[in-house]
């Protein structure tokens, strides 16, 4: 099982040697593309140039390696912090109650992180159809955050006046419906764009603008 999700070091990463690292960068890169249960440690080490025997002295199993890789993912992405402290525009959009700017931010900051690291967004669709343990908990632990951030944000601006009185979870779950969405295209169906052509920050404005204010005249 994952020790602790959220345990990084000062740099942002989980504590280890380069070995440790290139074996955690393969499996990413095997997981992504044949799943947890269709890779084992001998592919995971013959890819890595290593041997199935140091594979385990960093691991003792395929499930702790598959943990630390959603560890080591979580500190890179800056998980482990809360979003209004580690992000001084968030900060500054909740301070001033900047509703667009807090939406837009969020958005084109998921479509960029999730487009650059594609491997991993396979990875975790392959644990969620596969209904891997330590993906649940990942989802748990991460998505569970992101709702109570963003609806936090909602209920506030709620009280405000400022947002009509929906339920905050239907609010952040149609937010993310659109940001997800547009990544699960361009990363999986639509990969050359046939569909829909556009920049993430032109995909981040509209966004916002639709949560915001719909799509009435």
């Amino acid at each position: 099982m994952i020790k602790d999700l959220f345990n990084c070091d000062h740099t942002g990463r989980m504590k280890g040697d380069a070995r440790r690292e290139q074996i955690l960068k393969t499996a990413v890169t095997l997981f992504s593309k044949r799943g947890f249960s269709g890779t084992t440690t001998k592919e995971i080490a013959r890819a890595a140039g290593v041997s199935e025997a140091m594979v385990f002295r960093h691991f003792a199993s395929k499930d702790e390696l598959y943990g630390e890789i959603l560890a080591d993912k979580a500190c890179q992405s800056g998980m482990q912090q809360v979003p209004r402290e580690a992000d001084p525009i968030l900060k500054k959009a909740i301070e001033e109650k900047d509703d667009y700017t807090f939406f837009y931010h969020l958005a084109v900051r998921a479509l960029t992180k999730q487009h650059a690291d594609i491997d991993f967004m396979r990875l975790l669709f392959f644990s969620a159809l596969e209904e891997h343990e330590l993906a649940e908990k990942f989802f748990a632990d991460f998505i569970g955050r992101v709702y109570d951030f963003i609806g936090e944000y909602v209920k506030q601006r709620q009280d405000d006046g400022a947002l009509r009185g929906l339920d905050s979870r239907i609010v952040v779950r149609a937010f993310l419906g659109m940001v997800i969405h547009h990544s699960l295209n361009n990363i999986l169906w639509d990969k050359k764009r046939n569909l829909l052509d556009i920049s993430n920050e032109e995909a981040a404005k509209n966004f916002a603008e639709i949560i915001l204010k719909g799509i009435s005249k």
